[in-house]
């Protein structure tokens, strides 16, 4: 009976992110068609040093589900709310709005334009000069009820459905961090928490846990709040990584999803040395991000395409950064690597 269940739960599972990824790879493939591709008139063709290995790929994305999987039947986490019937009008109207967008995003990407919402913050020192950029040639960069509206599903589309099964490889950290703790005496920090996905699903998991979000842009810190308005206790806040309104010693945890990639260099080591003072001793800090040049040499060669077909200002960089010089200077060592599809999760722990 119990093999029954779990067969039909597997089953169920499967259904659901196969439902996902051809609901998102139909758009993908929908607004790549509709794309002026990678190359631009006068430039040189571009042709990545490392070719794509599409069977890792492969691999490698099914191999993430899998995992994925394994770890909602290892009671890491529950499993995703993601495919509802209830939920069908609301995503339709994303992925219509998804797409009508596509055509003004990639205007922007061909003319190269990727700091248009800087003439709107013109004379506003509220954001770092680094902030005021429209990454991904995104409308409105960070900075819209709109944009934060779409940005989950622009994410989705772009990974074909793996962007939530990707981001809960970090949530099994944190489960397996909370393994045997109260959860009403640990706090959390979810950094650059975005619109709330992430939070939201860590909330679901751990609903008393004691948690808080902080991002910069006061468009999808709202949207974030409304995210985890079933849990009053949860608190999001906005402000700057690299400058945290929190006091020394104050957190158990902190998580940060996709955040390295988009900061320059000089800005990872003032977020590194500011969650070194928040943390206690002893607490972890969990980063999950894009994977680097050698973390899986079959992909590569994907890696490369993403500064090209998008703006990403700082990322070419980061595929060759080194993490631990930082991270060892502040005092953390790191205990965990995991690889998921084209993200690394990392568990760093502050020395005790």
């Amino acid at each position: 009976m119990q093999e029954t269940g779990k067969t039909l739960s597997r089953a169920r599972y499967g259904a659901a992110q196969a439902v996902r990824a051809a609901w998102y790879g139909a758009q993908y493939r929908i607004a790549k068609r509709r794309s002026a591709g990678f190359n631009r008139p006068g430039e040189p063709v571009f042709k990545p040093v490392n070719p794509v290995d599409t069977k890792e790929l492969r691999r490698a994305y099914l191999g993430l589900f899998a995992r994925d999987r394994a770890n909602i039947e290892a009671g890491l986490y529950p499993k995703p709310e993601d495919v509802r019937l209830a939920d069908l009008p609301a995503a339709v109207s994303r992925a219509r709005d998804f797409m009508r967008d596509v055509a003004e995003v990639d205007r922007r990407r061909v003319a190269r334009e990727g700091d248009e919402v800087r003439e709107r913050l013109e004379g506003s020192n509220r954001y770092p000069d680094y902030y005021q950029q429209n990454f991904h040639y995104q409308t409105d960069g960070w900075l819209s009820d709109e944009s934060a509206r779409l940005y989950d599903h622009q994410v989705e589309a772009l990974f074909t459905g793996a962007a939530d099964a990707m981001r809960r490889a970090a949530l099994a950290e944190i489960a397996r961090e909370m393994k045997g703790r109260d959860q009403r005496e640990v706090r959390l920090l979810d950094l650059a928490c975005g619109t709330g996905r992430f939070l939201r699903e860590t909330m679901r998991a751990f609903p008393r846990l004691q948690a808080m979000g902080l991002d910069l842009s006061p468009n999808y810190a709202e949207r974030a709040r409304a995210m985890v308005a079933p849990w009053p206790h949860v608190d999001v806040i906005e402000g700057q990584a690299e400058v945290l309104p929190l006091e020394d010693e104050s957190l158990d945890m902190i998580v940060s999803i996709y955040l390295f990639h988009e900061l320059p260099e000089k800005i990872r080591g003032k977020v590194i040395d500011e969650a070194a003072r928040v943390l206690k001793p002893g607490g972890a800090f969990i980063v999950a991000d894009s994977l680097q040049f050698g973390d899986n040499e079959g992909l590569d060669g994907i890696l490369e395409y993403f500064p090209e077909g998008f703006h990403e200002p700082y990322y070419k960089a980061y595929l060759g950064w080194d993490f631990a010089p930082s991270m060892e200077a502040a005092g953390f060592k790191k205990e965990r690597t995991q690889l998921a599809f084209l993200t690394k999760v990392n568990v760093w722990r502050k020395s005790a």
